[in-house]
């Protein structure tokens, strides 16, 4: 006696068809930006990327349809397209929300709370990773590093940053986006929706007044460092003994004040490096063979 595959629970399934076309009048403005980015680049299909932040800045994430309108400009198959999609985790595949929050979770941030964070937003928006509220605000997940360890930890809203968070924060955080109030990044500049985040990264400006300039450059934590290196004196510090303290010592006794080529510890001293001392320069001392 046989069995049919419905009986054995096996669905053979139909062929998935393809994925449709967008409206006419979409296409057209679609197709004349996505022509502004192609022309940016002496090979077409360079213009991949780009293009696939544009049609998620379409629907918010990268639907068949797009994936379709991509390979269609760039003269390539659909399988080539959905390669890169599925490779780059800033492409969104499914329906997302208005916010991309993501929290840190790499090594630095994981040891200064990022996991906690993790957690308490989980809990408090009651979504898992990669998941979206209900009401369409707020599509939470984990991301490996946000390279900024000096402010660790930190959460993304968008690709915008919010340094040196706490459970209490975010969740603070979370409960303004959601309640539509105004949230300021700690660094660059104000938010703006997911899909307007996704125009501006496939390369055009973003034409909201003042936005540019608030844009900003690297915060003072990352560039301690580099002030270091350069020899320039670190701000003045006064350490007591163990067992002592400010009232041990006479009233009149002068602050230390460091020089520049002097260190407070040798952690903070800048290493000699081919960069630095020039009776050492960059490269090898000997042909090759020798």
């Amino acid at each position: 006696m046989t069995t049919s595959s419905s009986e054995r629970g096996v669905s053979l399934g139909m062929p998935e068809l393809p994925a449709p076309g967008y409206p006419d009048d979409v296409r057209t403005r679609l197709e004349a930006d996505a022509r502004e980015i192609i022309a940016r680049y002496p090979d077409s299909r360079s213009a991949l990327l780009p293009l696939l932040h544009l049609v998620q800045s379409e629907e918010g994430h990268v639907t068949r349809t797009g994936m379709r309108f991509c390979a269609d400009m760039l003269d390539l198959t659909t399988a080539e397209v959905t390669a890169v999609v599925t490779f780059y985790t800033m492409y969104r595949r499914k329906p997302s929300g208005d916010y991309q929050v993501g929290v840190c979770t790499n090594t630095l941030c994981a040891v200064m709370g990022g996991d906690a964070i993790f957690e308490e937003l989980q809990e408090h928006l009651g979504v898992g990773n990669g998941e979206t509220t209900g009401d369409g605000k707020i599509t939470l997940e984990h991301i490996e590093c946000n390279a900024a360890c000096d402010f660790a930890p930190v959460v993304m809203v968008n690709w915008e940053f919010f340094d040196n968070q706490t459970p209490a924060s975010a969740a603070r955080l979370v409960d303004d986006l959601r309640a539509g109030r105004p949230v300021e990044p700690t660094r660059g500049a104000r938010l703006c929706t997911f899909k307007e985040t996704a125009r501006i990264l496939a390369g055009f400006p973003d034409e909201r007044p003042g936005a540019v300039e608030e844009s900003g450059s690297a915060g003072p934590a990352s560039l301690v460092g580099l002030r270091l290196a350069r020899g320039e004196a670190a701000p003045a510090r006064v350490v007591h003994p163990r067992d002592g303290g400010p009232h041990d010592e006479p009233q009149d006794r002068a602050v230390h004040e460091p020089s520049p080529a002097e260190h407070l510890s040798s952690h903070d001293a800048p290493q000699e490096t081919a960069a630095s001392d020039p009776s050492h320069p960059a490269g090898p001392t000997a042909e090759e063979g020798e």
